[in-house]
């Protein structure tokens, strides 16, 4: 079914598709190419971050960003189960264990205050999930980190362009991921970037990412590596996306800020900005009174032209990844009764009427 509204489109303009013919004319189509570099450099600077290394998607950057880190085998790493499924499967790549962790109710994102208790002799690293574009309780997360000498890994893919008291998510921890999945606020169709402000982390990445080639020495190999390299038509869109960066950007907090006023009068909470950060809402997110009336609400949007998705179900309660006994309360909340919006950036005021008036007369 196609949709009026549907719940994110990218906006592309005239330069992406420019820098893509010239990918075309100049034959350079794969992993090498000047927009790569591009892309890189522009990037660091964007975040204000010392190194960029673009990979294929989001997800492999978890992994090459864990492997760098040198967790596998026998380690533990702390993750909230309210995320995205890639977050916890890149740690069971590397062979380590997912440790899963409850959420905040008021940011969403995993509590500070519920990640000791969870720390073993085992344990390596506590990844962070921005999600959604609320930035995490980072100072509290820090702090847990340096008292027990753990990694800091940053999943930034929702929340490209979130500052945390004047800082871009992705340069706090030891290292950070980006994606550029076609709903991200910048896209690249598929891809993703690994980012660091470590010189002997970022050198790990590029030697796993391209197959374990060895320096200075041509078609010699000595690691097991990953083809986990963007092509440069990817880079080249993505280069003009980051142009575009800041006005992406300014529109989607200027879409958040519409729904937000909007909805004030109904019985919906709207996941709004929380404590010194800036919220760049990749997705309009909002709770309903329970999962019966996220159904009924999303059923009458669907039949009005409106796509809407759920909130992410939690991991831990997923069979894969079942751990008998366990309940994380905030987390099973969220997943049950929340749903992202139309959140793409070409909509405009009418657009976002448009939706709450189907979402006010859903409640009657």
């Amino acid at each position: 079914m196609s949709f009026k509204y549907p719940v994110y489109q990218p906006s592309l303009g005239e330069k992406e598709k420019e820098n893509v013919l010239e990918c075309l004319n100049s034959t350079w189509i794969s992993s090498k190419g000047k927009f790569i570099t591009q892309f890189e450099n522009s990037f660091s600077k964007y975040i204000d971050v010392k190194y960029s290394a673009a990979v294929c998607n989001g997800t492999v950057a978890i992994h090459v960003a864990l492997l760098a880190l040198g967790i596998g085998e026998g380690d533990e790493v702390i993750v909230p189960s309210f995320t995205y499924i890639a977050s916890v499967n890149a740690i069971k790549y590397t062979g380590a264990k997912p440790v899963f962790v409850d959420s905040d109710l008021t940011t969403w994102q995993i509590d500070p205050n519920k990640i000791e208790e969870k720390i073993t002799s085992k344990t390596k690293a506590i990844m962070v999930v921005h999600l959604y574009g609320q930035p995490c309780e980072m100072d509290s997360i820090k702090q847990i980190a340096d008292r027990h000498n753990l990694f800091i890994v940053e999943d930034c893919a929702e929340a490209f362009g979130s500052l945390y008291k004047g800082k871009h998510v992705g340069t706090i921890g030891d290292i950070s991921t980006f994606s550029f999945f076609g709903n991200k606020t910048i896209t690249t169709g598929e891809g993703g970037m690994v980012v660091t402000n470590d010189q002997s982390l970022i050198e790990k990445v590029i030697h796993l990412k391209g197959q374990g080639l060895a320096k200075n020495r041509e078609y010699y190999h000595d690691i097991i590596g990953y083809n986990y390299r963007m092509t440069n038509i990817c880079a080249a869109i993505g280069s003009a996306q980051l142009e575009r960066a800041d006005e992406l950007i300014e529109k989607k907090i200027q879409i958040a800020k519409w729904y937000e006023s909007k909805l004030k009068g109904l019985p919906v909470v709207f996941h709004s900005e929380v404590g010194e950060v800036r919220h760049s809402f990749w997705m309009i997110s909002i709770l309903l009174k329970d999962s019966l009336e996220r159904e009924k609400v999303r059923e009458h949007l669907r039949l009005n032209g409106i796509e809407t998705r759920p909130t992410f179900h939690p991991v831990h309660l997923m069979p894969m990844y079942f751990v008998e006994g366990l309940s994380l309360a905030i987390a099973e909340d969220l997943g049950s009764r929340g749903i992202n919006l139309p959140s793409y950036p070409d909509l405009n005021e009418n657009d976002v009427d448009y939706v709450f008036n189907m979402i006010k007369e859903s409640l009657k």
